[in-house]
């Protein structure tokens, strides 16, 4: 009894203690109740985060197609691979929808993923996460290898389906077209991006908008009964159409393939277009990389065509030549002293290619025919400085041309010092970039109209198929009248069908060609000086095909290539250029001309004829007579009667005389080799190019197995020999 008052003191405590609590507790309640909040965040919308699942619909991005409709990239579905490891997403043992057991998992998944069995077990043997994935390895799956996956039936594996963009044709004019790759932001939302070429110029018109879907689900997240389901439509990507021919490209790849294979040069570039309206029908580099593994991307992240400037060298020739045309300025006939030209105050003469030497007096046609810089340096005298720089402008050198490409660089006119204005016109020190030059020569081909080039032909709305926006061929300036583009492409045409002309190797069978060959020396980073030898150049051809009616232009660069001691620069360019613009030309349905060949059938039979009697017939079949010996009848003749010979191939007619031999510098040792053959002499080469000097003086008897020492030099070589006291020396040919 004594103990009872404490008692009830205590008990008064701790009722007093609950009734508080349950106060508090009552009064969280109805605040919660009424207010719908707790701890600042509103429970409904927690409610919803756990029940209603939310999931993004991605936009398909648009399709890039070529001209004529041929996919070059789209999305195509990828699946990543997903294990999961939580036992209670497993409501029926019998049916495991967990990985149960991680050895035997990783085992049965090891055939199809790139990764080693111990570390897909490492994996899938962790305590506390929901699922796992397995990085790269699993990622990007097939459809094929999904299916094959999904036939083991294995407990707790599934896939995410994701959209992957993919390139059908592997390398093909990547840098041009670039590539598309998903990144993933900080708060795990992953988008597809484009990182280069025109995935990424028009990554806005491409990417399109993604879309949701909200539905209620149970606890595992599976989709309730009657649930109601909220989509938002994703809105799809636009289409873009290339002005690329499919089948031109493929020309092109496979032509710069075989020179990658069998000359390994530094770099390459090439571009087809069509002067009439600015088309780009085919473009390509080297170094190149794939689209779809990236491979190759870090030897060559730029597009060399519009990004990087180059020195033209000689193929910038053509537009002097525009010029000089253009103002009245060009006479064919008109003579002139080849070898040297001195500019005022400056020690250096410019030199002719092979050395200064030049060919004497020759007329200015066969200077363009030669590539004489002296030719060139002496038109920039009639033109005038300031002229000149007009053409320049006109020509569109020195500014983008606004393909609609990223990072198009404008290039430098280097045009201040007299020298450099001399240098300029035969394609030194100034820089452009290959589609400059590309734009220019469809002013030439076009009639003098220069064209714009582009490369997007139109854009299209997936859905509705309606053109949403379409590029129309542009006039990008008038430099020169139709009447002088006639006749710059009549005398580009004779680079490569005389016996003289730097372009010959370019001659293509049933078809006229116009063209201008050019040899750019590449200044050396370390130095800043010049290269030299034989390889250290850009070897380059710029042609348009046919001749009077240009169809196509094929502009191909290649930047030392390792050449064997017979061959020469051109050798590579024309590789590439022959073939592409052939098959290009027979593809687009123009005919060959009947009437163009490059070979003579039926060489007559001049033995036994009077020497002018024979000159005659073989002049009239097309040959290039030369005679060996000062008799008066033909005993012997090199090519024999009925063989095929190129359009003014010399022809080697030996008389009953006694025999000499002609003055052979500039030949090549084909034609050498013709002589001491017929003439019976002892031919001892040295060197490789064309012939510089010889030991037997021309017009003096010689004797049979008299040896015949014949020195050839390249014309690379040439210059190398003048570099000490010439180091301004400009391109070549």
């Amino acid at each position: 009894m004594k103990k009872r008052p404490s008692m009830n003191i205590g008990a008064a405590i701790l009722f007093g203690i609950f009734g508080l609590l349950f106060f508090v507790l009552m009064v969280r309640f109805v605040t919660i109740q009424v207010t719908g909040e707790a701890e600042g965040k509103v429970l409904a919308s927690q409610a919803a985060k756990k029940y209603i699942k939310s999931h993004i619909l991605e936009a398909h991005r648009g399709t890039i197609f070529d001209g004529k409709g041929e996919v070059i990239a789209e999305d195509t579905s990828s699946y990543t691979l997903v294990a999961i490891l939580d036992p209670s997403i497993t409501s029926d043992p019998k049916k495991p929808k967990h990985v149960t057991d991680p050895r035997k998992t990783a085992k049965e998944l090891a055939p199809y993923l790139d990764m080693e069995e111990s570390k897909i077990y490492d994996r899938l043997n962790q305590e506390g996460p929901y699922q796992v994935e397995f990085g790269s390895a699993g990622r990007d799956l097939s459809h094929q290898m999904m299916l094959e996956i999904k036939e083991e039936n294995i407990p707790g594996i599934t896939f995410r389906k994701e959209a992957k963009r993919f390139y059908p044709n592997g390398s093909f004019a990547p840098h041009l077209i670039g590539f598309a790759q998903k990144s993933t932001a900080d708060n795990g939302d992953s988008k597809t991006e484009g990182k280069m070429g025109v995935e990424a110029s028009f990554d806005d018109v491409l990417s399109g908008k993604d879309g949701s879907v909200e539905y209620k689900s149970d606890v595992w997240g599976y989709l309730l009964p009657n649930a109601d389901e909220h989509v938002t439509s994703p809105q799809d990507g636009n289409d873009i159409y290339l002005t690329i021919d499919k089948k031109v490209q493929t020309f092109l790849e496979e032509a710069m393939n075989e020179v990658q294979k069998k000359y390994k040069p530094k770099k390459m570039f090439a571009i087809v277009s069509d002067p009439k309206t600015g088309k780009i029908l085919a473009m390509s580099q080297r170094p190149t990389f794939h689209p779809d593994t990236r491979e190759g991307l870090l030897d060559n992240w730029t597009n060399f065509i519009v990004e990087e400037t180059i020195e033209p060298g000689s193929t910038m020739k053509a537009f002097s030549l525009a010029a000089a045309v253009n103002e009245g300025k060009f006479n064919p006939n008109e003579a002139y002293e080849s070898g040297k030209y001195y500019v005022d105050n400056v020690p250096n003469p410019i030199r002719d290619h092979n050395g200064g030497e030049g060919w004497g007096t020759i007329s200015y046609l066969e200077g363009v025919q030669r590539s004489s810089n002296v030719a060139f340096a002496n038109l920039l005298d009639k033109i005038g400085f300031k002229k000149f720089e007009g053409y320049l402008n006109s020509f569109g050198f020195g500014e983008p041309t606004g393909v609609g490409l990223p990072h198009e660089a404008s290039g430098s006119i280097l045009y201040h010092y007299p020298i450099e204005k001399y240098t300029t016109i035969f394609g030194q020190g100034t820089t452009v970039t290959p589609l400059q030059m590309i734009q220019a020569e469809s002013a030439i081909a076009n009639d003098g109209k220069m064209m714009q080039p582009y490369v997007i032909s139109k854009i299209v709305d997936p859905n509705t198929k309606k053109v949403v926006e379409e590029t129309k061929p542009k006039v990008a300036g008038n430099p020169i009248t139709k009447e002088s583009a006639e006749k710059v492409r009549e005398y580009l045409e004779t680079t490569v069908t005389s016996e003289e002309g730097t372009g010959t190797r370019f001659a293509i069978e049933g078809y006229r060609v116009a063209g201008k060959s050019g040899t750019a020396q590449i200044p050396d980073p370390e130095t800043g000086r010049y290269m030299y030898g034989k390889e250290k150049y850009l070897f380059s051809f710029m042609g348009m095909a046919p001749a009077d009616d240009p169809q196509l232009i094929v502009y191909v660069g290649i930047q030392q290539p390792e050449l064997e001691p017979t061959e020469i620069g051109s050798d590579p360019v024309a590789a590439v250029f022959n073939p592409v613009m052939q098959n290009s030309l027979k593809y687009l349905n123009i005919k060959p001309q009947e009437k163009v060949s490059l070979k003579k059938q039926s060489l007559p039979d001049t033995k036994e004829m009077s020497v002018e009697e024979a000159k005659k017939e073989l002049e009239k079949a097309g040959a290039s007579p030369v005679v060996v010996g000062n008799g008066s009848s033909v005993i012997k003749q090199l090519p024999q009667a009925g063989n095929t010979i190129l359009q003014g191939e010399r022809v080697v007619i030996k008389t009953d005389g006694d025999t000499t031999i002609p003055d052979m510098k500039g030949w090549s040792v084909r034609d050498v080799f013709k002589v001491a053959n017929l003439a019976g002499l002892k031919f001892n080469m040295v060197g490789n190019g064309y012939a510089v000097s010889q030991n037997i003086q021309p017009g003096v008897p010689v004797e049979k197995e008299e040896p015949l020492v014949v020195n050839f030099s390249t014309p690379e070589e040439q210059v190398q020999q003048d570099e000490d006291e010439n180091t301004e020396e400009p391109p070549l040919n």
